[in-house]
């Protein structure tokens, strides 16, 4: 009880003698002598306090409190998180792809945390359902944007999903990240694109093809803007080389229906067939290869990775290639320790793939850019993420600050009995990105694109 009674004598400027206020100029001036507690009561203080320990008491507790409030402050407070959105597909056609996006990202998030954080805060991962649906990825990236307060998007798979969140990201001076190889033709201010140009997978699988497979050409796709412009990129390339294009088909997205597709091709016996078939109807092509004695037939996929082979062995071929930037088998520390983290994370069965590797460098790009801008809004972390390189599973890859897009390398894999990939072709050097390419100008190449896209 003495400590209380100098930390009054300390905090209270007035004299008190024997029970009563000394009056006077000298009161002014000194502080009080150690309390003496009587019970008469005071003229003029008594209307607050009943008697002198009633005056004690308030006092006590009043420092008391003082006290915890003091000692509150000296206690560490938990740093507001950092968020960032995370649009993939969890249900319909698409979710077979896109849902490991999700746990890529996870993964790059949960290993950001556990070195600290970002600018000493937490990093939280805000997950939604774009359902296969372009529309729904849209109102959630406008919800994340503004009702969350994401300070970036990581989203979509499909062109049709990016082309319609693309004008929400940009309208907002957002900055969204997209990790999977597509059909050029774009060049956005607000999207880093971490997937392949055409330059890195279209062309130079294209051209292998028909190279090693022969110069009777399949073409066979969904039927969206990714696959009809990437077959018109082939198509010129067939031309060029002197090739026969036999046919170019379409299938909605999701569907199952391939045997009149299968059977075609049984009567035409292409060289190769180049598919830009996505999701689970890559499934039922497969499939419906294989039940028309076809499973020798050989087949470039660009849109067929390590999860979706592995999710379809029944539907297997013999022949099949898939052309990427990335596969599980590439060589290297980087990519052992990556698919040790990924199958340590999520199961040992999880197979990684160029998507999921896209997926989690864009994270880690960003990550990069935040620490070195000092601050996570997107308006500055757009600028500071152009100057961004990283050594990476699949080799050194680093931001093209002329078109938003990566620098890496083209390979090449035929899918083998375990459903993985042999890679039989990688280029020896990363491969500057070419979103248009020079072939035709800017002018005509979005004149193409501005026509498919009001193509019912």
């Amino acid at each position: 009880m003495q400590s209380i009674r100098e930390t009054l004598n300390r905090l209270i400027p007035l004299r008190i003698r024997q029970g009563y206020p000394e009056r006077g100029r000298r009161a002014r001036h000194k502080f009080i002598q150690p309390l003496t507690v009587r019970p008469e009561p005071v003229e003029g203080l008594n209307q607050h306090f009943p008697s002198y320990s009633g005056f004690l008491c308030t006092a006590t507790k009043l420092c008391v409190v003082m006290l915890a409030v003091s000692m509150s402050s000296c206690i560490p407070r938990q740093e507001a998180s950092i968020r960032i959105g995370v649009i993939h597909s969890l249900t319909g056609t698409m979710a077979m792809s896109e849902a490991p996006l999700v746990d890529a990202a996870r993964l790059a998030v949960e290993e950001i945390n556990a070195a600290g954080g970002l600018l000493g805060r937490p990093l939280e991962m805000l997950v939604v359902d774009s359902r296969s649906d372009p529309r729904v990825a849209a109102n959630e990236a406008e919800r994340l944007i503004v009702e969350q307060g994401v300070s970036a998007l990581f989203a979509c798979w499909t062109s049709a999903c990016r082309k319609v969140v693309k004008p929400v990201v940009e309208k907002h001076g957002h900055l969204m990240f997209y990790p999977v190889q597509y059909e050029g033709l774009e060049q956005s201010p607000n999207i880093v694109y971490t997937g392949s140009a055409p330059n890195q997978q279209i062309v130079p699988g294209a051209y292998w093809a028909m190279k090693h497979l022969g110069k009777r050409v399949y073409l066979i796709g969904s039927d969206y803007i990714f696959p009809r412009l990437a077959n018109r990129i082939i198509a010129d390339m067939v031309k060029a080389s002197g090739a026969e294009l036999l046919a170019e088909r379409y299938r909605p997205l999701g569907s199952a229906d391939f045997g009149e597709i299968a059977r075609e091709i049984e009567r035409l016996r292409p060289d190769v067939v180049m598919n830009t078939i996505n999701g689970e109807s890559n499934q039922h092509l497969f499939g419906a290869l294989r039940a028309a004695g076809l499973a020798d037939q050989p087949v470039v996929s660009f849109s067929v990775a390590e999860g979706e082979l592995r999710a379809m062995p029944e539907a297997r071929l013999n022949a099949h290639y898939a052309v990427w930037s990335y596969f599980q088998s590439v060589e290297g520390e980087n990519n052992r320790r990556f698919v040790a983290a990924y199958q340590k994370r999520f199961g040992a069965d999880r197979p990684t793939s160029d998507p999921i590797e896209a997926a989690y460098v864009g994270v880690k790009l960003w990550a990069q850019a935040v620490r070195e801008a000092g601050n996570e809004s997107p308006e500055l972390v757009n600028h500071v993420v152009l100057r961004q390189s990283m050594e990476a599973p699949s080799g050194i890859l680093a931001v093209d600050p002329g078109n938003r897009h990566l620098w890496k390398g083209v390979k090449i894999g035929k899918a083998n009995a375990g459903g993985g990939f042999d890679i039989v072709y990688a280029s020896k050097w990363p491969l500057r990105p070419t979103p248009f390419p020079l072939y035709r100008t800017r002018r005509d190449w979005l004149r193409l694109v501005n026509d498919q896209e009001r193509t019912p």
